[in-house]
């Protein structure tokens, strides 16, 4: 059984997270944790904005939140997300690769504290934080899920998650939420492919 859904995003991010979120049910099993690639000014307006397109409960982190199912946790703006066992942190370390919040430092922390109960999800962006930290949670046993970057408003961030992790299960956009679902209740193959397989 998975502990977390790790999600990273940049550029196209909002409308990749609405079409993803919009289909995950509100008793969705996994707590999710988001980073999205924000400015260091923005203000609370992105978990409102993707609240309207989920029945999930969508909130911003403050240090020390419980990690909860059938919520998405979103990254503050200026500070690193830390996944700990139960619960989130938030660090003001320097920025990684010109981020703050990074997709890498969630990650890295995500395979560290939950290894093979990790999934990490990165979608669309244009630069590639994510690829290291998704290759990390790999190696520590977890999935990684990438959008498939044909899909991607821009493909930078899902090809250098490919190149990093090139046993990553590619997945269309508008296939993601079914496929989260799938793994939540323990379905490693994905089940169409399974049943055409029969």
């Amino acid at each position: 059984m998975y502990s977390v859904v790790a999600i990273g995003t940049s550029w196209g991010g909002l409308s990749a997270m609405t079409k993803l979120l919009s289909g995950l049910p509100h008793d969705f099993p996994v707590p999710i944790v988001i980073v999205q690639h924000r400015a260091s000014d923005s203000d609370l307006l992105l978990p409102e904005l993707l609240q309207d397109s989920t029945e999930l409960t969508v909130c911003e982190i403050e240090d020390k939140d419980a990690l909860t199912p059938g919520r998405a946790h979103v990254a503050p703006a200026n500070y690193h997300v830390m996944v700990e066992p139960g619960y989130v942190s938030l660090t003001t370390e320097e920025p990684v690769r010109f981020s703050r919040p990074s997709i890498d430092v969630m990650f890295d922390s995500a395979a560290d504290t939950y290894g093979a109960a990790a999934i990490g999800v990165v979608l669309t962006g244009a630069n590639e934080d994510g690829a290291r930290g998704l290759a990390r949670i790999v190696m520590r046993g977890g999935r990684a899920l990438v959008q498939d970057p044909k899909t991607a408003e821009i493909p930078v961030m899902p090809r250098a998650a490919i190149k990093a992790v090139p046993s990553a299960e590619v997945v269309p956009l508008d296939r993601l939420a079914s496929r989260l679902v799938e793994l939540s209740r323990g379905y490693s193959k994905p089940r169409a492919a399974s049943r055409t397989a029969v």
